[in-house]
């Protein structure tokens, strides 16, 4: 429910906070007051549209704050509006308008004199009969959401042949082809740098012997290794005599094992230089053979043994869905047939649900000053989908002689709220915790009014309801009472009770707080509501 409403600057209400309790919740006030001020409140926070008329004079901006309680706990929602932009807060945290619609969808229903969208949304009406089916009904619910869900198993398993045999079979042909020429290449990671590095060497083996030649020499038994091998005995027979120099004879021998190091890696360079006859063209053959493949699958090697694996992946699961392919068409169409029949099931079963509710809302609208009207829920068969195969329309008429049709195009706004009230009644509970009505009184009074009271009552039973109302029989059976007052243009908000109450019922009922015979008319309805 709403526990608390805080509203800066709203309209002609520069501040007002509001704790309703649960139950009826009426707000009265003299006309022009600014009472349905409170309700474009709850609209704000339901993510709607802000108007410029909504903020006030006493600031740049509008503020709404609302605290809500339920189930899952707490949840405090905001809305701020100037001039310029719109800013939103759920839990004290940045949110979106939409955020908050989202976070009220079956919290808060707002009914106005030009809200229609209630019950001319088909999706709407479908939840409604839904939400009342019997235990036999919520059974064929889930039976068609289990038939719903085999069926789009089939239907993707079925996409995914591509709806054409002959491509899948061709597109297997070509990652076959794929698959099997990057195959024969046979080439193995880092492999195209390793044939580099050997087509360099031999291209360049002529060249390269002369240079290794030339360095062999220069470090040989006649060249540096010699020289060395001479110092070295010079220096170990100078460290005898001197013993300091030790570590200078050390490093001499250090560079002798060096240089001979480096006679045979130059040796091992030359041997490497060896090799067969046509080894060159064959690794020439070998790095075109890679180019071509790079060409078509990929930049590099790598790319080219993993555009393999994949067509070898994709040959696997192409045979596999071809091997479906032949029982894939019988398993469609059981599918189809068993969504089909459940989607009967529940067809018949909303329509006598429909049958039952529009009945039952027949009764109470005779009861809220209808003399005869009509009701009736259009349930029509179309392509089935995840609720099922049926596009729900609400019929209206406020009387027999007229011709029902969609509520959008022939109810009222007085019409309209009384008419949810009625199916929110026939329903039973439904899903919405708070539910507002503004011009729900619009053209009753007499009996019609004390049995709007009472059914309003009825419904605030188990849900919290909001009324702006006229009426003081409406009034009486509130749980809560809220008066908007005008002075000039500021307007307060005021939660009344005892005396204050009484005075505002007499003056709802003789347009005089102060009647004596208003007073006593307050009083008698406030008994009558109270052992109602």
């Amino acid at each position: 429910m709403l526990d608390e409403l805080t509203v800066r600057n709203l309209g002609l209400i520069p501040s007002a906070h509001l704790e309703p309790g649960p139950g009826l919740v009426v707000i009265s006030g003299e006309t022009g007051t600014g009472k349905t001020l409170l309700l474009g409140a709850l609209r704000l926070l339901r993510g709607e549209q802000a108007r410029k008329d909504q903020i006030g004079p006493s600031g740049d901006e509008t503020v709404v704050e609302a605290r809500f309680l339920g189930e899952a706990g707490e949840r405090v929602l905001g809305r701020r509006v100037d001039v310029r932009r719109s800013r939103a807060t759920i839990d004290g945290s940045l949110a979106t308008a939409g955020n908050l619609a989202e976070a009220l969808t079956g919290v808060l229903d707002v009914v106005g004199q030009h809200d229609r969208t209630v019950l001319s949304d088909p999706r709407a009406l479908r939840r409604m009969l839904d939400d009342v089916m019997g235990p036999e009904g919520k059974q064929e619910l889930e039976s068609y959401a289990e038939a719903w869900s085999g069926f789009r198993e089939v239907v993707e398993r079925a996409a995914a042949l591509g709806g054409d045999r002959r491509a899948l079979e061709r597109e297997l042909d070509m990652v076959r082809f794929q698959r099997d020429e990057i195959g024969a290449a046979a080439f193995s990671s880092g492999e195209d740098r390793e044939l580099a590095e050997r087509v360099g060497r031999l291209r360049n083996a002529e060249e390269l012997r002369e240079r290794l030649g030339a360095a062999s020499a220069a470090i040989g038994d006649d060249g540096a290794v010699g020289s060395i091998e001479r110092a070295g005995r010079d220096m170990r027979a100078a460290a005898r005599t001197d013993p300091s120099l030790s570590s200078l004879a050390d490093l001499t021998d250090q560079a002798a094992e060096v240089l001979n190091e480096l006679r045979v890696g130059i040796a091992r360079a030359v041997a490497d230089l060896e090799h067969e006859p046509g080894e060159l063209d064959r690794i020439e053959q070998r790095l075109a053979l890679l180019s071509n493949l790079r060409r078509k699958y990929g930049d590099d090697l790598e790319s080219v043994i993993e555009h393999g694996a994949a067509a070898e992946r994709r040959a696997t699961e192409i045979e596999g869905l071809l091997g479906q392919a032949g029982a894939i068409d019988e398993q469609l169409a059981e599918a189809q047939r068993a969504v089909d029949a459940a989607a009967e099931k529940v067809h018949r079963t909303r329509r006598d649900t429909g049958d039952r509710i529009a009945a039952a809302a027949v009764k109470h609208l005779r009861d809220l000053g209808f003399s005869e009207p009509v009701v009736e829920f259009d349930i029509t068969r179309r392509d089935p989908g995840p609720d099922g195969g049926d596009q729900v329309v609400l019929q209206f008429a406020s009387d027999r002689d007229l011709e029902a049709a969609p509520i959008s195009k022939v109810a009222s706004g007085g019409e309209l709220s009384r008419l949810i009230l009625a199916l929110r009644l026939a329903a039973g509970a439904g899903d919405v915790a708070v539910v507002a009505f503004d011009e729900i009184d619009a053209g009753t009074g007499g009996e019609t009014a004390l049995a709007m009271a009472r059914k309003l009552q009825a419904l605030a039973a188990d849900r919290q309801v909001f009324c702006v109302t006229h009426l003081p029989q409406v009034a009486a059976f509130a749980d809560s009472h809220f008066v908007v007052r005008r002075n000039g243009n500021v307007a307060s908000v005021e939660r009344l009770e005892g005396e204050q109450r009484l005075e505002e019922l007499s003056r709802m009922l003789a347009g005089l707080p102060d009647s004596k015979r208003g007073r006593a008319h307050a009083m008698e309805l406030l008994k009558l509501a109270h052992t109602a």
